[in-house]
């Protein structure tokens, strides 16, 4: 967080810590682990409500996360307004159209094709909750001056990252959405233009019919994606 006046560094003692033993950080892996194999990305979903309570709580989780400097750069907008979904699904669409009419290439709608996507977004409108993440290029204090952010798109994609991970853990779906361009998010949610908005997340409880693209249950085994550089012996 971002002080206009001077603060000088304070080192206070850790106020929260977890001594486990080896066999504990073991098991809270798995578990944690076996949770998250168990999110998926869903693009039906029930319209049925979820509690403000739940989505404002993730959204603190998120808010949680290390950032440049500590400046925090990020903005959620909540959006259970039927009305509001509807228009940011129209705009939305308007700009799919224009991408799978030709603007996003070939090479980057055949990589597509095994997702399933294409320009009907109805997910927009029947999720419960769409969580527009906006992230800010630079800050401004009370006062209207400005001041810098460091590291913002690590530390949006931190806190976005925290984020999907609080909703799963409530027991809710969500599907990452990113129309190109993204501008009009800034119209329909009232936030400044040096607030750049980086994705659209629909939230909700996935619909009984609900169903995944099986090209999405492969991952990259740890080997792809894992190095280990051990200590000398």
């Amino acid at each position: 967080m971002y002080f206009s006046d001077k603060v000088e560094y304070e080192a206070l003692p850790l106020p929260d810590r977890r001594d486990l033993t080896d066999e504990e950080m073991a098991a809270a892996s798995r578990d944690f682990l076996a949770l998250m194999r168990k999110r998926h990305s869903v693009r039906d979903f029930d319209p049925r409500p979820v509690p403000e309570s739940v989505i404002a709580d993730c959204i603190r989780t998120a808010g949680s996360a290390p950032s440049g400097a500590n400046h925090q750069p990020w903005f959620f907008a909540a959006i259970s307004d039927p009305a509001l979904k509807a228009r940011i699904r129209d705009a939305a669409e308007a700009e799919e159209e224009k991408f799978y009419a030709g603007g996003a290439g070939e090479e980057w709608l055949k990589a597509l094709e095994p997702i399933g996507t294409g320009v009907s977004k109805p997910h927009l409108t029947i999720a419960p909750w769409l969580i527009v993440i906006f992230a800010q290029r630079y800050g401004m204090t009370r006062d209207g001056k400005r001041y810098k952010n460091y590291y913002v798109p690590e530390s949006v994609g931190i806190a976005t990252g925290f984020l999907i991970a609080a909703l799963h853990n409530a027991g809710l779906s969500c599907l990452t959405h990113t129309p190109n361009p993204m501008g009009f998010l800034n119209e329909a949610c009232a936030r400044p233009d040096h607030e750049k908005p980086v994705m659209i997340l629909a939230v909700g409880h996935p619909a009984e019919n609900a169903t995944v693209p099986a090209v999405a249950k492969i991952k990259k085994p740890l080997e792809e994606i894992m190095a280990v550089f051990r200590a000398e012996t």
